[in-house]
């Protein structure tokens, strides 16, 4: 993904906290209290331009998201349909994935969605793909215990690997789809890129990888 450089995205994510949150770490263990309600929380790693976790909140009331941007290029759009949308179960963390463990207690996320993430396709950066095993490892210690991470992509190749990953860690798999659109799967939320690629024919695959529930 090409970034277009935003000279003024830093100022407006200063300028909206009750969207996105400035000291995440400050949070950790009291989302709930950031939320004001006990409702689940589900985390999007990579929310892109915010698609995803906004029509998920406004569809699941009940349920309060959280979408997590490395850059603030991408995450203003994102911002820009929240402050639209003036969703009360959203918040974005412009914060590194790597470093979730910072932000989240242990078990205090009940899902994690990772949609469209970057293949990283040479073997060389196998670690930085969002379903290796350090990030799978990761996800565990953030989520309860029997969470799930939810899963779609465009990319075959990525696909494989992941359920390779999640086989090799010991998930369970609750559902899995090779051609997700032409599926029975019923109340799928597209992202942007999701619309892109099925547009042009592109299959979306999905799964939903469990944790084993531990003794």
């Amino acid at each position: 993904m090409r970034l277009r450089h935003k000279p003024w995205a830093s100022e407006k994510i200063s300028d909206h906290p009750q969207y996105v949150v400035a000291e995440p770490q400050e949070k950790k263990g009291q989302w709930n209290k950031e939320f004001g309600n006990d409702n689940p929380i589900h985390i999007e790693v990579g929310t892109g331009k915010g698609q995803f976790v906004t029509e998920m909140a406004r569809a699941n009331p009940d349920v309060n998201y959280i979408g997590i941007e490395l850059y603030e290029s991408v995450i203003v759009t994102a911002l820009d349909r929240l402050i639209e949308a003036e969703l009360p179960n959203v918040k974005l963390l412009n914060v590194d994935a790597r470093n979730l463990t910072e932000y989240f207690e242990a078990g205090e996320v009940d899902r994690v969605y990772l949609n469209f993430s970057d293949p990283w396709p040479k073997n060389r950066h196998e670690k930085r793909r969002l379903t290796y095993k350090d990030f799978l490892s990761m996800y565990e210690q953030i989520l309860i215990k029997g969470g799930e991470i939810h899963f779609k992509t465009d990319n075959q190749g990525l696909f494989e690997y992941s359920l390779k990953s999640f086989s090799w860690y010991g998930l369970h798999l609750n559902f899995l789809s090779l051609d997700l659109h032409n599926s029975e799967f019923e109340g799928n939320i597209m992202t942007e890129y999701e619309e892109k690629f099925s547009a042009k024919g592109q299959r979306i695959y999905r799964v939903e990888a469990q944790f084993q529930h531990q003794a």
